[in-house]
């Protein structure tokens, strides 16, 4: 009986570290799926109360009182990780040890509130930044400034909800002085080399590039190409006709 004993304790104490395994990586997921949001939040702030510099000397021309910084949209940021239900186990993986790495900061935050998707821009395309988020592609306007923002995505990680996004569907872009929305004007598919999709346009519009099929298996020989024109400037040509 002793014997029994023994090994039913053992049992039980084996049961509890792998319960408190588990429980501690949830918490970091958690945490690290968190982070680059709330940075972003935190450097928003900081730039919403940034006062321009005055001139000074002799020569500095009078100077009205500055204006008021711009007031940003409240960021809210999701609990727990991102929903990674439609996820390859692969992107699932890649996004799980991604939270190890050092990132740039954020440069923005994208949402598609039709696909549940708010996820946070970084600078560049390596491997690192697509598993952790989305990539600013090097070469096209910066998100917020007028011209043509590229941005890439995995198309079996945060991007995969894509293949549902239809023409006028609403996306979300928060910047560090504020909140721009656009609408998708044109969706369609090209070859890798067709790099004409990440030229300049004459309105502010994002493009969003993943890897296509979705359902692939090994490298997908096509690209698919999500462009949305910002909600003023459609407007502004509508009132124009």
């Amino acid at each position: 009986m002793s014997g029994l004993r023994r090994l039913e304790r053992l049992a039980w104490a084996i049961g509890i570290v792998l319960v408190a395994i588990w429980a501690a990586a949830k918490i970091h997921s958690k945490i690290g799926s968190k982070r680059d949001l709330e940075r972003f939040a935190e450097a928003r702030r900081a730039q919403a109360t940034a006062l321009p510099a005055l001139p000074t000397g002799p020569s500095a021309a009078p100077t009205l009182e500055p204006p008021p910084p711009p007031t940003p949209v409240p960021l809210v940021v999701p609990e727990g990780k991102p929903n990674t239900a439609l996820w390859s186990q692969i992107r699932i993986k890649g996004y799980r040890e991604s939270l190890s790495e050092q990132t740039s900061a954020p440069m923005a935050v994208l949402r598609v509130p039709k696909i549940g998707l708010e996820v946070a821009v970084l600078e560049g395309t390596d491997d690192v930044t697509l598993n952790r988020a989305i990539g600013h592609i090097e070469g096209t306007a910066r998100p917020g400034d007028s011209g043509n923002c590229g941005i890439a995505g995995h198309r079996d990680g945060f991007f995969r909800g894509l293949k549902d996004v239809v023409k006028g569907d609403r996306i979300e872009m928060d910047t560090l002085v504020g909140t721009q929305i656009y609408l998708v004007d044109d969706i369609w598919i090209v070859k890798p080399d067709d790099v004409q999709v990440l030229d300049p346009t004459p309105q502010p519009a994002i493009t969003l590039v993943a890897c296509y099929p979705f359902y692939f298996v090994g490298h997908a020989p096509q690209r698919y190409i999500v462009r949305a024109v910002r909600e003023d400037t459609i407007a502004a040509a509508n009132a124009t006709r």
